[in-house]
């Protein structure tokens, strides 16, 4: 994949892409509308051809889809707006809350303490299904550099612009062929691999990604099959899970998470302990280190951040989830405590640390 404009790419085969704002939009399965985005901005309407991108959604999508006027506003007036008000302007619904809080929601903590207890110093990261760039943003603050590919240009989009912005980001389906990348220290899929078919091959172009001396394997967050979980997709049992990464260790979810909150390394578990499970996680590859304490590493906010209370937490300081579902998916693990005296804003210091830890005070992006 090669530089065409300023606008565009073009890939092994000569194909052009179009790529608003640096993100190629390299979706197969939607060349219709890369070749409607292409004709916009070989015009130079910029504005027309990020208002096609914007409204696309993965096939998985339920809801409804964004009135082009508010997706005009959106992209006339980003350098002003939040990341809550753009996903409102998405129309992103529940997918907007998730997003919102994800800094503080269980199983994202769960990806930082599998990514801490496996550190391998990494130099480059990549990760599959990277959303609006949560993960990539900490390991960026961290020195590493990121590549992130989603189905959803949007989302890439949003993390271009307020949660990531140095991170090289890709739009493509994991089903269809990648173009060359890599290889990585860290390659990583969080919280959506349950969502993604074939995995056998998808996990196979994962593992193909690795420095082969030292390269590391993440994938967090799976959805049991034998656990009614609340989300859609395709999930999979934590047999099934073993025999697709006969080499790795797997973990329950929520005991990451309890091993971040105490600051101690998680326990493996072999897959028949995790048939109970809500979900589990599996690290591989060749260069896995055993695991250690999850001490903060990755777990806290680096050196210097600004720390503001949960927003979680209502004026009075109790929880208000913002909705039922949400309460209920992220309620029962939540490291959290269901009042706070914390003020809405205060510097990571020695007596913050502790609240920084369980997410009673966030380290939230500037524009969030």
């Amino acid at each position: 994949m090669i530089a065409d404009t300023a606008h565009s790419v073009r890939d092994a085969a000569g194909c052009r892409w179009p790529a608003p704002d640096g993100i190629p939009f390299l979706r197969a399965g939607r060349r219709a509308l890369a070749e409607a985005a292409l004709v916009h901005l070989d015009a130079g309407e910029a504005e027309a051809a990020l208002v096609l991108l914007l409204a696309d959604q993965d096939d998985w999508w339920r809801g409804p889809t964004a009135e082009p006027a508010a997706l005009q506003r959106l992209v006339r007036e980003r350098e002003t707006l939040t990341l809550r008000e753009a996903m409102r302007l998405l129309a992103w619904g529940p997918v907007a809350d998730y997003f919102a809080h994800r800094w503080s929601d269980p199983t994202f903590l769960a990806g930082l303490a599998l990514a801490e207890a496996h550190w391998n110093e990494p130099h480059s990261a990549f990760e599959l299904a990277c959303g609006i760039g949560h993960h990539l943003r900490e390991l960026a603050r961290r020195g590493v550099a990121v590549t992130g590919a989603d189905v959803v240009f949007a989302k890439l989009w949003v993390a271009r612009h307020w949660v990531v912005p140095e991170a090289r980001l890709l739009c493509l389906d994991a089903a269809q062929p990648w173009p060359h990348l890599g290889p990585f220290d860290l390659v990583a899929c969080h919280d959506a691999f349950y969502f993604l078919e074939p995995k056998r091959p998808i996990l196979e172009a994962l593992r193909g990604l690795l420095d082969p001396a030292r390269g590391v394997l993440l994938i967090g967050h799976v959805h049991n099959r034998d656990w009614p979980n609340l989300s859609a997709g395709a999930a999979v049992s934590a047999g099934e899970m073993a025999a697709l990464l006969p080499d790795a260790r797997l973990y329950e979810d929520a005991e990451l998470t309890r091993a971040l909150a105490a600051g101690r390394a998680p326990q493996a578990a072999p897959a028949d302990d995790l048939r109970g499970a809500e979900a589990f996680a599996a690290a591989a590859g060749p260069g896995l280190p055993a695991p250690h304490p999850v001490t903060g590493l990755l777990a806290l906010p680096p050196p210097g951040a600004v720390l503001r209370r949960n927003p979680l937490y209502d004026a009075e300081g109790r929880i208000a989830w913002p909705s039922e579902r949400y309460g209920q998916e992220y309620g029962a693990l939540a490291t959290y405590p269901p009042s706070t005296s914390q003020p809405s804003s205060v510097p990571l210091t020695a007596a913050t640390v502790e609240a920084a830890r369980r997410r009673e005070l966030v380290d939230l992006p500037e524009g969030w």
